[in-house]
């Protein structure tokens, strides 16, 4: 599977898109530059939340490897992102060309450091890494196969996933979340939630025992993205995945003018509801226009 990023990432194909080697380089050869910023932390996201489930290709027994090409600094949280993934037991290599920073490739990758960072020059000098790179991944699949398949039974997807989540009592600064929980408890669920047009993304984690969250500090009138994540000892199980829009801020109403003289009026207005102050902005009609 393969995502390309700037300030918003894109999905190129998932990991059940294509079945032969053919289809895949045929692909590359294809693949088309997103020019523009370097929104890794956003980007570590997407790939977690969109490319690493089972509607996407991602097999519940398989292990999770995730390459990570930059010819740039981050600029948003690539750190913390990157840290939710090797949390879950999600591998990543990062490799860096031209421009990257090298102590971000670092803090981004998983251990050991010398077998999954890496950095060129230039883009040319990648095809220098490819022969190392493949042993690598390839042994570290079978290393983590060995294990893991030993832990996690194929046929568990179904019972590793909350259902039915509900968004009630919104307000313009928050909303609450209640789900139902997987036949098997979790270790713990991580909820991720952002602006659905832009924003980096915050998250919160919570014990397994709790099926409901109130979110707090929201923007008002902005359509939010929210996805529930069951988090186990060796994997994750499918997330839910909501949107709801928070209320406008209340307006006042009732505009009144009085009290005209030569040089001044009196304005007058019910209130808002939780309003702190009031911004009165005026100015002069057009020309040509009544006063």
């Amino acid at each position: 599977g393969l995502s390309q990023y700037s300030s918003d990432p894109r999905t190129e194909w998932d990991l059940n898109t294509y079945s032969t080697r053919d289809q895949v380089l045929e692909a590359v050869r294809n693949l088309r530059y997103k020019g523009g910023n370097t929104f890794t932390g956003l980007a570590l996201t997407h790939v977690l939340e969109q490319n690493l489930k089972p509607d996407a290709g991602a097999r519940l027994e398989a292990v999770k490897l995730v390459i990570l090409l930059t010819d740039g600094k981050s600029q948003d949280d690539a750190n913390l992102a990157a840290q939710t993934l090797k949390n879950l037991g999600i591998e990543i290599f990062a490799i860096g060309v031209k421009n990257a920073d090298e102590a971000e490739l670092k803090q981004v990758a998983s251990e050991p450091l010398e077998l999954t960072v890496y950095n060129v020059l230039d883009f040319p000098l990648l095809s220098s890494l490819v022969g190392r790179l493949t042993r690598v991944l390839c042994t570290r699949i079978k290393e983590k196969s060995n294990k893991e398949n030993a832990d996690i039974p194929v046929n568990m997807g179904p019972q590793l996933s909350p259902t039915d989540l509900k968004i009630s009592a919104v307000t313009s600064k928050s909303m609450y979340l209640t789900w139902s929980p997987p036949l098997r408890p979790p270790k713990k669920y991580r909820i991720v939630y952002y602006p659905s047009k832009g924003g980096i993304p915050k998250e919160v984690l919570l014990d397994g025992a709790v099926s409901s969250l109130r979110l707090s500090n929201l923007t008002s009138h902005t359509e939010y993205l929210v996805s529930v994540f069951p988090i186990y000892d060796t994997v994750v199980g499918d997330g839910l995945r909501g949107v709801t829009s928070t209320l406008p801020l209340s307006s006042p109403r009732s505009l009144r003018v009085s009290e005209l003289s030569h040089n001044s009026i009196r304005l007058s207005w019910k209130a808002a509801q939780g309003a702190t102050q009031y911004l009165v902005l005026c100015s002069a009609a057009p020309d040509g226009a009544e006063d």
